[in-house]
């Protein structure tokens, strides 16, 4: 009778730490914390659930599973290198990075197999495009508005993976070296072009100031002749004037007038002993004095 009693209590005790393993069991499982930098995806019966965020989360024990745990942080694609070819026929290597975050991981996982290579992929075929409709100049001196329109055509394709690019960015952009080759001698060409021009503009610059001031120079002896034209022409108006108003007599003072000097000119000369004067030169003197003499 105490044996049965034992089992009997046994057995009770077994079921009772049966169902508190099962209800702790249970508790365990449908209790789900997920970390902030995560989200976790959940499949009931092989088919999606739901999407677990940050935090405590309840799921049903033995019905759900956490299938997928996917990381929202930022990532970087590794440095990737392709070939494209510019709208002049240039062969250049791009050196490419991307940066992304999945933002709906349900279309991560469910919709594309590698998220790397499918990125990786789209990006190259986004920067062999947009090169093929730039020359390598352009290439070269608008990188931003390269960068800019590549981030774009990616980030429109990603859309339906879940999937947001942060930053795409263009590294470096490399030539072969016969381009390398061909692009320093026309860069060397167009140096010694550009000297030549500067060195003809000079040239030009020189002759233009010399034709410059020539020019000034022949205006200054015009206008210098024109003041001495006008002085001899007023000079002969006053005289013309004297003469009409005073008659003969201001025109025979003004010949003596000019004779007088003309012989002091002659007597002041160097090394002049002798002076020999016409006949009348005493007589032109001698008007000279009266008619200066009647005038004071």
């Amino acid at each position: 009778m105490n044996e049965v009693l034992i089992l009997e209590f046994l057995g009770a005790n077994i079921v009772f730490l049966l169902l508190a393993a099962l209800v702790i069991i249970s508790v365990f499982l449908g209790v789900r914390i997920v970390s902030q930098s995560e989200k976790h995806i959940v499949e009931r019966f092989g088919r999606l659930h739901s999407v677990l965020g940050p935090g405590i989360n309840l799921v049903v024990p033995f019905l759900d599973k956490i299938a997928h745990k996917i990381s929202i942080l930022e990532r970087q694609l590794p440095t990737a290198e392709q070939d494209a070819i510019t709208a002049d026929n240039v062969l250049v290597k791009v050196e490419t990075s991307v940066f992304y975050r999945i933002t709906e991981p349900e279309k991560t996982v469910y919709r594309i197999r590698d998220v790397d290579a499918a990125i990786a992929t789209t990006v190259a075929g986004i920067v062999r495009s947009e090169i093929g409709k730039m020359e390598l100049d352009e290439v070269q001196s608008n990188r931003d508005d390269l960068i800019t329109k590549i981030r774009e055509a990616v980030t429109v394709m990603v859309d339906d993976w879940g999937i947001n690019v942060t930053r795409a960015e263009i590294l470096d952009v490399n030539l072969d070296e016969a381009t390398r080759a061909a692009m320093l001698q026309q860069l060397n060409a167009e140096r010694a072009r550009r000297a030549q021009v500067t060195e003809a503009e000079g040239l030009k610059r020189a002759v233009e100031l010399s034709a410059d001031a020539q020019l000034y120079e022949a205006e200054q002896v015009a206008k210098a002749r024109r003041i001495q034209a006008d002085a001899e022409a007023y000079a002969t108006q006053v005289v013309a004037q004297a003469i009409a108003d005073n008659g003969l007599e201001a025109a025979q003072y003004q010949v003596a007038l000019k004779q007088v000097e003309a012989l002091s000119a002659v007597a002041k000369g160097q090394g002049t002993s002798t002076i020999i004067v016409p006949s009348n030169a005493v007589d032109a003197f001698s008007d000279a004095f009266k008619m200066l003499k009647g005038r004071s």
